[in-house]
């Protein structure tokens, strides 16, 4: 591994090794999920990944099982519910702190105005601004809705 390998990283890979040594199977199952998404963006960028990026694949990670989780338990398969949410719970905890509602709604506030928008066709520009800054840290589908009700009013 490179020496200026991410902390974000490192940490999954320090979290892979307890996991190992404390056989806890299903918390390694998982764990091996996020280092194999990582190595699969790795080689095919061929680049090391920053914490930031890393923290876009984890939220593409929580944002399936969210999905997952919802199909089955709208199909009544609690079986496999269980399995996405104790997925859920060992991939959010690399991400960083969620956001509160207070902070959300600041946060667009702020990207409306440092976007200039004054209607929803200034949408995108306000999501540019704002991603960055809660990209892991907010459902962005979410924060999308209030950007929008945002710009209506």
């Amino acid at each position: 591994m490179p020496a200026e390998a991410s902390p974000l990283k490192t940490t999954i890979m320090d979290s892979v090794k307890d996991a190992m040594r404390a056989k806890e199977k299903e918390r390694l199952s998982v764990l091996r999920q996020i280092t194999a998404a990582i190595k699969q963006v790795e080689v095919d960028n061929r680049a090391d990944l920053s914490d930031d990026d890393i923290v876009v694949i984890l939220t593409k990670m929580t944002k399936q099982r969210r999905e997952a989780l919802d199909q089955f338990e709208k199909a009544g398969r609690d079986d496999l519910a269980s399995i996405e949410k104790a997925e859920l719970v060992v991939i959010e905890e690399f991400l960083p702190t969620p956001l509160s509602e207070e902070e959300i709604a600041e946060a667009i506030q702020a990207a409306i105005a440092e976007a200039g928008a004054s209607s929803i066709k200034d949408m995108g520009a306000v999501m540019n601004v704002l991603r960055p800054q809660i990209q892991g840290r907010a459902d962005m589908g979410a924060v999308s809705g209030q950007v929008k009700a945002a710009l209506n009013n």
